[in-house]
């Protein structure tokens, strides 16, 4: 062959190819960007921490982050912004957490904050953590059972009994103590229960 058929790029570290298929430099990040990023972290992993005080008016035992309700700690610019996701579009317990969320920022010591709600995408029942499903069920109330979507959508679900742990139950109400909840009975236990719907 005549010539070079193949030409050497510059050797970079790399996050893709350019056109040409020559290595593209990463983005190379400063050491005070570095420790910036690091102590914002620290910083809003802090500010989640006080809002683990927050608790859902509805469900006093479980905490905005265990329902899912709280979607986002971020800073920009030293202002603390929270994204909350409302259970349900026109949920009356959305002021009031909004309220404790001021409330426990306050009496931290913050001043620059927002509190921004986020209705897209729509909160889901799948947002509940692992902490939140075990709590529910110390208090008496089954969590979601399936995906949001399932065929358990369009008839009862099997819901276990959060007393007994029965699966041999019966829905007594397609509305419990709250719209987000149905009411069943245990036929094993006898003993009724709010099942939280999935979705």
């Amino acid at each position: 062959m005549a010539g070079r058929w193949w030409q050497p790029g510059r050797a970079f570290r790399t996050s893709r190819l350019s056109p040409r298929r020559d290595a593209v430099p990463a983005a190379r990040l400063s050491r005070s960007q570095v420790v910036t990023a690091i102590v914002t972290s620290a910083y809003n992993a802090k500010i989640r921490g006080l809002l683990d005080e927050v608790y859902d008016p509805e469900l006093p035992g479980l905490t905005i982050a265990d329902l899912g309700v709280l979607r986002g700690v971020s800073t920009d610019n030293g202002q603390v912004a929270i994204t909350l996701t409302p259970t349900y579009s026109g949920c009356p317990a959305t002021q009031v957490i909004e309220m404790q969320v001021r409330d426990v920022l306050l009496r931290a010591g913050l001043q620059d904050f927002r509190i921004d709600t986020e209705l897209a995408p729509a909160w889901s029942s799948e947002w509940i953590t692992e902490r939140g499903r075990a709590k529910l069920r110390e208090l008496g109330i089954a969590p979601p059972v399936g995906r949001r979507g399932d065929a358990s959508d369009y008839c009862d679900p099997e819901v276990e009994c959060p007393r007994c742990g029965a699966s041999n139950t019966e829905k007594i109400s397609e509305f419990g103590s709250t719209a987000c909840k149905a009411h069943y009975r245990c036929r094993a236990c006898l003993e009724p229960f709010d099942y939280f719907k999935c979705i």
